[in-house]
């Protein structure tokens, strides 16, 4: 019987986990997922940790100590989430030295300076040099003050995820933000090939949001329209990056080394079930791109996931079709990007509130 991860695999798209726990870490999960599963990254947000943390007794002995130590609830969240990514990162490491691309792990900038670019630059180096594991991916969000620190991530050196991209213009925008990094670097003397860097484009809430407001249109033409709009971006977003790494100012840095921005499908796991529980990995297989899924869309692809050949070349036409017929039902696209970038953010940081409460009830209950 074949196996669809492998498929998946050996079409070129690398598989990453979107979650990771203490209890993945030191049960040997995760290194069994690795070896069976074909993964080959990890990506986390403070949600996933808030949850590892909150079931995961594996943390108290470290909680405690740091609230003897006199730590506060910033501290113990650092001490941690980098503990957890560095881990993560020593057992991939194998990967990253076969294939320097993958093998890696996701920790993304405190949330709540999301729209601060100094402050997010700051996290960014904090972090980078405390997990001090050259397969680490620093997360930055998308948004307008997010471009500026990416670059200057990028420009130090830093391997970047980059984060809650939602729309093609904005997706060009972090490109070109990479690129100017990337010339920082060389200017700066850094090799660049040591600095990788994924774009994150957010595939399921596309649907979500559009989805909704086909349904309260409520025409024949609207409600036909219904699970397109997601995958037709995602295949317009790839049609945008074969642009940029056909341009000259791409092929300059990759002849001094640079490798580029793969695009990383995520937000995966499907929200409607009316749809196939494998849509946003099935019609995305693509060479060179990342999906992150989390573990219930990696088993339900092992199970029953068809890879069908390339799904994304070559279509940008038919998917521009789709936003034109969207455009002609009454959808302002414009607007759904506002709207999803705004909740994106919002929900980003309370992500970060939700991790601060577990945390601090974990300290609570650690001081007695």
């Amino acid at each position: 019987m074949s196996d669809p991860l492998k498929a998946l695999a050996d079409a070129g798209v690398s598989i990453w986990l979107d979650d990771l726990s203490r209890e993945r870490i030191e049960t040997g999960n995760l290194a069994e997922l690795v070896r069976d599963r074909s993964v080959v990254g990890v990506t986390t947000n403070p949600t996933i940790f808030a949850g590892a943390i909150a079931n995961g007794e594996r943390y108290d002995d470290q909680v405690r100590r740091l609230v003897e130590d006199g730590a506060g609830v910033d501290e113990v969240i650092f001490a941690l989430t980098t503990d957890d990514v560095r881990n993560a990162c020593d057992i991939l490491a194998p990967v990253a030295a076969a294939h320097p691309a993958d093998g890696r792990v996701s920790i993304e900038v405190e949330p709540t300076l999301a729209n601060d670019t100094e402050a997010t630059i700051a996290s960014a180096k904090a972090l980078w040099e405390a997990v001090d594991r050259p397969n680490a991916l620093i997360k930055i969000p998308a948004t307008l003050e997010g471009l500026p620190a990416i670059t200057a991530a990028i420009g130090a050196g830093i391997s970047v995820n980059v984060t809650l991209i939602f729309s093609v213009e904005r997706y060009r925008a972090v490109m070109d933000a990479y690129l100017t990094g990337l010339e920082q670097a060389r200017a700066a003397g850094i090799d660049l090939a040591t600095i990788q860097s994924v774009a994150s484009f957010f595939v399921s809430r596309v649907d979500t949001e559009i989805d909704a407001r086909l349904d309260k249109l409520g025409t024949d033409e609207a409600l036909a329209l219904r699970g397109q709009a997601a995958v037709a971006n995602a295949r317009l977003a790839y049609a945008a990056f074969e642009e940029v790494v056909a341009s000259a100012r791409w092929q300059d840095l990759a002849a001094a080394g640079a490798n580029p921005q793969r695009p990383l499908w995520a937000s995966t796991g499907v929200k409607n079930p009316a749809y196939s529980d494998t849509l946003y990995v099935t019609d995305l297989v693509v060479a060179d791109t990342v999906n992150t899924m989390p573990e219930k869309t990696l088993l339900a692809f092992a199970d029953h996931g068809e890879v069908t050949g390339d799904q994304v070349t070559g279509k940008a036409d038919e998917a521009q079709g789709v936003f034109d017929r969207l455009a002609a039902a009454g959808i302002d696209l414009d607007d759904v990007f506002v709207v999803l970038e705004t909740e994106g953010v919002d929900k980003f940081k309370a992500s970060w509130v939700e991790l601060v409460a577990t945390v601090e009830g974990q300290m609570a209950k650690a001081r007695g």
